[in-house]
Order: C-alpha cells, then sequence, then structure tokens
C-alpha cells in the first residue's frame, strides 16, 4: 500500500502551514549560491500545492520570506524578489488548472512595486477558485502582526468603537492578517531545525507540529504523506482527557 492509500481523506486537516527551510544548505551541498536552492525550491511549493488540493486541504499557508529575512545580503533579497516575481508568473497556469485561489499575509506594502502588481493580479485572477486556498507570508513576522492588531484595537477603543470589557480571543484574531483563515491543524517545518522562526505564534496553540530533515528542495507529495498520515495518528485533546472524547 502507498503512502497515499494510507491517507483517510475524511480525518484531513482543514489548514497545513508549512516552514520552508534548508534551501541554502541544499544548495551549499552542491557546491552553489543559496540562490540555487531558492529555484529549485519552487518545485516543492508546486507538488505542496498540487497534492493539497487533491487531496481536498482547504488552505495551505507557506512561509515564503519573514521580516527578519530583509536583514540578509542585499544581493540575496534582490534575488529573491527577482525570483518571486518570475515564479508567480510561471505558476499562473498551476493554480488555475488546479483551482487554488491565491491570498498573502504579512506587510505586503513593503515588497517592491513590481512584486506587489504581480501578487495583486494573480489575486485578481485566482479569486473566484475554490478548491484550495494558498497563502503566502511575505514580509511576514508574528510578533509584527500581533502587535499592528493590538495597535487596531486600540485605536477601536479609544474612538469609542469598542469597550475595554469587549476585547477578546476573536477580537484580536479578526484584526491579524490571519483573521480571514481558519488556524492550522498542522505545521511542517522542513530541514531539521526544531524552532517556529516568528511564524503564527498565536494561530499555532492548538496545532500538531511536525518536523522533518528534508531539506525543502527534496520535499514532494510523498513527504507531504507522511506529515499527514502521522498527524492522523494523533489524539487531539484540547485541555480534555482521552475519555472524555
Amino acid at each position: 500500500m502507498g503512502l497515499l492509500e494510507k491517507i483517510d481523506k475524511n480525518k484531513l486537516p482543514l489548514h497545513i502551514a508549512i516552514i520552508m527551510d534548508g534551501n541554502g544548505r541544499w544548495a551549499k551541498k552542491r557546491g552553489f549560491l543559496r540562490i540555487f536552492g531558492h529555484e529549485n525550491g519552487v518545485k516543492a511549493v508546486r507538488e505542496s500545492c498540487e497534492a493539497c488540493a487533491e487531496l481536498g486541504v482547504k488552505y495551505l499557508t507557506l512561509y515564503a520570506f519573514s521580516t527578519e529575512n530583509w536583514n540578509r545580503p542585499q544581493d540575496e533579497i534582490n534575488a529573491l524578489m527577482t525570483l518571486l516575481v518570475k515564479t508567480i508568473k510561471a505558476e499562473t497556469e498551476t493554480l488555475i488548472k488546479n483551482n487554488i485561489r491565491l491570498k498573502t499575509i504579512g506587510d505586503f506594502e513593503k515588497l517592491p512595486k513590481n512584486c506587489q502588481n504581480e501578487l495583486n493580479k494573480l489575486i485578481k485572477i485566482t479569486e473566484n477558485n475554490t478548491r484550495t486556498t494558498l497563502i503566502l507570508a511575505l514580509s511576514y513576522s508574528s510578533k509584527w502582526d500581533i502587535v499592528n492588531s493590538v495597535k487596531k484595537i486600540a485605536q477601536l477603543v479609544k474612538d469609542g468603537i469598542l469597550e475595554v470589557e469587549q476585547i477578546n480571543d476573536e477580537t484580536l484574531s479578526k484584526e491579524l492578517t490571519t483573521g480571514p483563515f481558519p488556524h492550522p491543524e498542522l505545521l511542517i517545518r522542513t530541514s531539521g531545525e526544531y524552532r517556529l522562526s516568528n511564524f503564527l505564534l498565536w494561530e499555532l496553540a492548538y496545532s500538531e507540529f511536525y518536523f522533518t530533515d528534508t531539506l525543502w528542495p527534496d520535499f514532494n507529495k510523498n513527504e507531504l504523506y507522511k506529515a499527514i498520515i502521522n498527524y492522523q495518528n494523533r489524539e487531539r485533546r484540547f485541555g480534555k482527557t482521552s475519555e472524555q472524547l
């Protein structure tokens, strides 16, 4: 029996989030510059998107570029932004063919204008797609998102629109850039690292974590299937006992 056949289609996570890590190390092992790893990581993005659409996973969030990544060497940043635009154009057909809708989270205005323009075009083209929603975290950090959410809530209180006593979990969640989407049930991180790197800190409160030594460019559909099978073999209690479930 193959990995795909082991997956219970009735117990799929509604939302999977992935920290795509290991591009640089993958390239270095082969004697190339880091950007070579990023270029080869595009295939893993495509396979993950197609696998989620084929299985019926409704949301997939990919950590593509963090606010901290702006501190990398300028040459690498420029190459990444160029690759982003190139990839958007090249993968338009893939998203349309698989009925995938594109959305973004993060400090969108900080991206170069040409990136913003190409992203907006693809978001518009795919806005009526219904099979899976692909969410790209670009110029994103969870702390940045939470701080901005708090500022918005503070302004609502200042303007007399909201009472302090009315603030709850839902209030904060609504003001995050992730507000329109359900929280992930499964987080995957590649490359053998065991940290969240400022990614979806609020949203991952009750998510299941899956870590793999596989470097991102080597991640494929079978690797995703392994993560989902692992997830389906876990008992999610949300603070309750096994007997209560």
